[in-house]
């Protein structure tokens, strides 16, 4: 098994004996937390939403149950109404919420305080926004102690200290005095978890715990979880859009659509036999599910062939990690077509009051046309500040990139007009990036206007010709960002970057804030635009599943440095480096957990188009 599940499986249930029936047997575990008939409704302008229809589900003593759905789902109202923390718009909830035998619907918020923190324990989705950053770490997780009066106050710190210990968080003592914001997001992660278990409850509830962590730092996070409440005996309920990652984690798995209960079953039953289309699209639409799936399908290609699917070179011990780095950019089966963009011996230091940090050292890459090269590494690699690099909008302290042979910046460093309508970039946060104030159709106009580009009704022609393009219809045209979705969003922001038909696209962390249907659909708009335009795209991401999913090549980078590189069949399918090994066994793998075999063993249909 390459995970560590989130709890151990709860024990099976069986039919109530008879009176005169004595024989021991399994019993049923304790219900630690039973909802009933959930129901939660928003008030609003345009009238009364129900976000949460009807859903019940139960949480047993010692296990895990995960709740999945995309944004709008209701699987985040469930949880608020839960522990009394939905948005003044929300009405009354109706139904029943019982912790043993309280209907915590029923309580006042008085005694709602006393049961968050005490008997359930709250880890929140965004560990930047969760922490009070005027107040250092250790007053932040003390505070459950003493609202609750947990223990004296003279034994606070020392409890506080051995928190932060068990969930992992490095130098305790003195992460006590530091304020959040010279934690990393993982670290800040942990602190949560400690404030959530700080009173021993007896539930904990995680809300998207690791949406917005690294998949290294996202399972370490999660199996400090799962080790402290398998020690503590604490029930959990997860909640998240990732499928296969709660198929991973948990015992039990809820699947949540329009703000009903779908499908619930035992994860290895979601994973071999989803009974409902939607859960078999959820499944398939999963970039880390494909990765998996694409991985098997090269094994079982290679059993087939009696050929090893191991590329290391004839005498290789393929026990022993490959030399450092392995790292080659010219080794993919296009390496013959000119890059239309290259780097080489890109390096870039910073310096400030305390010592320099070498943020890229020496990377290479090449970018061909009509191919996808994929940027991999955690937070903190060199990613983002060798896009810049590229985009030519960081200056580099030593190294060369440039388009078609050309240098991308002139004598002074200053990026050359010519090549800035090449090189278009797409950002991680589209609503950031996008103009609050102005319509969409101005949005991708305004590239076309600043570049001079054609008579202003071809202009015009053009950017609404790029809207159609990438699935945007007339009716949206005149609508704001603000009025879009995130998958509509994002869909502007990719039609800003290719209305002038530029030669390459980076996009950085493209569908890292998109549900798994959406970025199946981002993904698949990118592949069509890459077929019919031939533009070559960078993608610069963390998730070596949405990697496998688009990439033609890959280049691997830790701290500055390239540890890998080369097509994506070989990396990702038999990665050399023990650090693309870490990140790819960091990828949520529901097969090894239930012991299935992909995709042999994969549910008929699954992915279908009767599906999509």
């Amino acid at each position: 098994m390459s995970a560590i599940q989130l709890a151990a499986p709860a024990a099976p249930a069986t039919e109530s004996l008879s009176a005169d029936e004595s024989a021991p047997g399994p019993t049923r575990p304790e219900t630690v937390l039973s909802v009933r008939d959930l129901g939660v409704t928003y008030s609003g302008r345009s009238g009364a939403v129900d976000a949460v229809r009807s859903v019940s589900f139960d949480v047993p003593a010692g296990s895990t149950v995960a709740i999945v759905g995309e944004s709008g789902s209701g699987k985040s109202t469930s949880a608020h109404a839960i522990v009394g923390a939905l948005a003044r718009a929300a009405r009354r909830p109706t139904g029943q919420v019982l912790l043993g035998d309280r209907d915590l619907l029923t309580l006042r918020e008085r005694d709602l305080r006393d049961v968050r923190g005490r008997h359930i324990g709250f880890v929140p989705q965004d560990p930047g926004s969760s922490l009070n950053p005027t107040t250092r770490i250790g007053p932040q997780v003390a505070e459950v102690l003493r609202i609750h009066r947990v223990l004296p106050k003279e034994q606070w710190r020392g409890r506080v200290i051995e928190l932060l210990e068990r969930v992992g968080v490095d130098r305790p003592e003195q992460r006590y005095g530091q304020y959040p914001h010279e934690l990393s997001g993982g670290q800040r992660q942990r602190v949560l978890i400690a404030i959530a278990l700080a009173a021993r409850p007896r539930l904990v509830i995680a809300d998207e715990p690791t949406s917005a962590l690294d998949a290294t730092v996202s399972r370490r996070v999660l199996d400090h979880l799962a080790a402290l409440a398998h020690e503590d005996e604490v029930a959990t309920l997860l909640i998240t859009h990732d499928l296969p990652l709660a198929i991973e984690r948990a015992d039990h798995v809820v699947v949540m659509r329009g703000g009903r209960v779908v499908e619930q079953a035992d994860a290895g039953t979601i994973l071999t036999a989803p009974a409902e289309p939607y859960t078999r699209t959820l499944l398939a639409n999963t970039p880390s599910f494909q990765l998996r799936t694409h991985a098997a399908e090269r094994r079982v290609g290679a059993d087939a062939t009696g050929r090893s699917a191991d590329p290391a070179p004839s005498g290789a011990n393929p026990a022993e990690p490959a030399p450092e780095p392995v790292s080659d950019p010219t080794t993919s089966d296009s390496a013959a077509e000119p890059a239309v963009l290259a780097a080489r011996g890109l390096t870039r230091v910073f310096r400030g009051r305390g010592e320099p940090v070498t943020a890229v050292d020496g990377v290479d890459l090449d970018l061909r046309p009509g191919r996808t090269l994929a940027l991999l590494g955690e937070s903190g690699s060199g990613k983002t500040t060798t896009a810049r690099l590229l985009l030519g909008v960081e200056r580099s302290d030593s190294g060369t990139v440039t388009l078609d042979g050309e240098p991308v910046t002139d004598a002074r460093g200053r990026i050359r007009p010519a090549v800035r309508r090449q090189i278009q970039y797409v950002h991680q946060n589209p609503f950031a990036s996008l103009d609050p104030r102005w319509s969409i159709e101005r949005i991708v106009h305004e590239p076309l206007r600043t570049h001079r580009e054609g008579t202003p009704a071809s202009r015009w022609e053009r950017a609404r010709e790029m809207l159609a393009a990438v699935g945007l219809g007339e009716e949206l045209w005149g609508r704001r960002p603000a009025e879009l979705s995130g998958g509509q969003r994002q869909r502007v922001a990719i039609a800003r970057a290719l209305v002038l038909r530029p030669r390459v696209v980076v996009l950085d962390e493209p569908v890292s804030a998109l549900d798994v249907t959406v970025q199946a659909q981002i993904l698949d708009l990118l592949h069509d635009i890459q077929v019919s335009s031939g533009v070559a795209y960078l993608i610069v991401t963390h998730d070596l599943a949405v990697a496998g999913h688009v990439a033609d090549d890959v280049v691997v980078l830790r701290d500055g440095l390239v540890v890998e590189a080369g097509d994506a069949a070989s990396v990702l399918g038999a990665p050399r480096h023990p650090f693309t090994r870490e990140l790819l066994a960091a990828v949520p793998d529901p097969f090894a957990v239930h012991g299935v075999d992909a995709p042999g063993a994969l549910p008929a249909g699954l992915g279908t188009e009767q599906d999509r």
